[in-house]
């Protein structure tokens, strides 16, 4: 009896011992395995969730820092896609051609005119058009339906401009007007084009069949000498007929033919379409520089300038409430690409054996350290000397060796901010990814740790639940039984 009264004691020790661990721990692993929490121990159910959020803290604290360095990166993307724009613009325009822009003026209701800018030269040129070109054509006699129309069995005789005889012959199960047109079309070889058409007469056979050649030209001049067929509703023949013929126009007074409407090699460079015929109208084509496109396209660059600068003045816009953790604000990132910006602008610039500068074209900084474009003063510099604007955009050439211009001075400027790998863009941008990966590797690392020790505690506490829930089953036992003193 005396045993039993022993084994009690010791078992109310142990349960005590128990209680006061929860209340003086010195090793963490030791109180996570006591309060994993449940009802046998009497711990809140969500310890481990609480004391796992506790070691989450760093994890937290690292995706935060990498959240800031994710929004600095964007801010360097968005700034490196504003100059990459304004690269894309400068070399679209990098050179006397291609920035070059062409104004052609001529009878809109004659003719329409294009130049190729890398070809046409500023003139002036009479003009007038005296006859359009044509191709053969002939029309048939008229009958009462496209579709239902017997015209007869026969054949269709022709000669084309090379001398060759052509037949087409026309069976039975394809002698209506819309049926022959069909057949005449399918055929490659026929030389021939043909449209079935209503005439508009109001007539009782208004449907006719036009024969039409392909090309135009008085030497394509196509002879249509009869029709043969037999059997028909009625008379199938060419009624009328219209021979091919030259274009005729003059040029600065001389007259001169052409095969067809159009006027590739006149004028060099120059396009002409003739779509009217105006015998005695003459009128002046005006090829000249359009300063009004250039400036648009120098007004564009501006713009895209401006848009760099803009956005660096934009980030170093501060006050105490800034987070510059998170934004460029006085970054030497920025004071770098304004610096070379700006020194570039400024840049002088050889032309004819003097200097100058954008400003005298009309391109001026304001006091907001943006630039402004005086498109008036640029387009009345244009007109006073083209050669002389164009050289101060583009450069030009010396004894074989091309000097630059502001486009030029721009475009390397340009292309030094954004080259792989070492451009300062490229650069930043590289850095700034080499952070995140670092820090998800950290985070990676331990995110694995935290998982295996969350496993670990898990597994204590089922243990720990067990010996509970049997020393409790114990000391239920052990006061259920009966006393020695009984």
């Amino acid at each position: 009896m005396m045993q039993r009264k022993k084994n009690l004691k010791y078992d109310k020790i142990s349960v005590g011992d128990l209680r006061e661990k929860e209340f003086h721990v010195e090793n963490q692993e030791d109180f996570l395995s006591i309060a994993m929490g449940s009802i046998n121990t009497g711990l809140p159910k969500d310890i481990v969730q609480q004391i796992m959020k506790a070691e989450r803290i760093p994890i937290n604290n690292m995706e935060a820092r990498k959240g800031k360095i994710q929004d600095k990166k964007a801010l360097v993307q968005q700034l490196s896609s504003l100059v990459e724009a304004m690269r894309g613009t400068l070399l679209q325009n990098g050179s006397a051609r291609s920035l070059r822009e062409l104004e052609v003026v001529g009878n809109d209701d004659i003719v329409e005119i294009s130049a190729d800018k890398n070809i046409a030269e500023p003139a002036t040129y009479q003009f007038e058009v005296k006859q359009l070109a044509q191709k053969s054509s002939a029309m048939t006699s008229g009958f009462a339906d496209p579709d239902e129309s017997y015209i007869g069995v026969g054949f269709i005789q022709y000669t084309l401009p090379n001398g060759e005889n052509k037949e087409i012959y026309i069976d039975a199960d394809n002698a209506s007007l819309k049926s022959v047109a069909k057949l005449i079309n399918k055929n490659d070889d026929a030389g021939l084009r043909a449209s079935v058409v209503n005439d508009g007469s109001g007539s009782d056979t208004p449907w006719r069949l036009i024969l039409s050649l392909k090309d135009t030209g008085d030497i394509n001049k196509a002879d249509f000498p009869y029709f043969y067929f037999v059997d028909g509703e009625q008379d199938f023949y060419i009624e009328f007929e219209r021979e091919a013929q030259d274009a005729i126009v003059a040029l600065d007074g001389f007259e001169i033919e052409l095969p067809e409407n159009k006027a590739a090699e006149l004028i060099p460079g120059v396009t002409i379409d003739l779509k009217k015929a105006k015998p005695g109208e003459e009128f002046t084509i005006n090829i000249s520089e359009d300063a009004g496109k250039v400036g648009e396209k120098i007004n564009s660059l501006i713009e895209q300038i401006n848009g760099v600068l803009s956005f660096i003045k934009q980030q170093n816009t501060m006050d105490e409430n800034t987070d510059t953790s998170r934004t460029l604000g006085g970054d030497i990132l920025l004071q770098s690409i304004e610096s070379r910006i700006r020194n570039t602008i400024f840049k002088d610039i050889k032309v004819d054996g003097r200097t100058s500068r954008i400003g005298n074209i009309g391109i001026q900084f304001t006091r907001e350290g943006l630039l402004e474009f005086d498109q008036e003063k640029f387009k009345s510099e244009m007109e006073k000397d083209y050669d002389h604007v164009a050289e101060v955009l583009t450069g030009r050439y010396e004894d074989g060796t091309k000097t630059n211009g502001f486009i030029d001075n721009l475009k390397e400027t340009v292309g030094q901010l954004l080259q792989f790998p070492n451009g300062l863009l490229s650069s930043r941008k590289r850095s700034l990814d080499n952070n995140i990966e670092t820090i998800d590797r950290r985070i990676a690392q331990r995110e694995n740790m935290l998982q295996q020790k969350e496993k670990n505690l898990k597994d204590k506490f089922a243990r720990l639940e067990g010996t509970m829930s049997r020393i409790k089953a114990q000391g239920a036992g052990l006061g259920g039984a009966p006393s020695p003193m009984g």
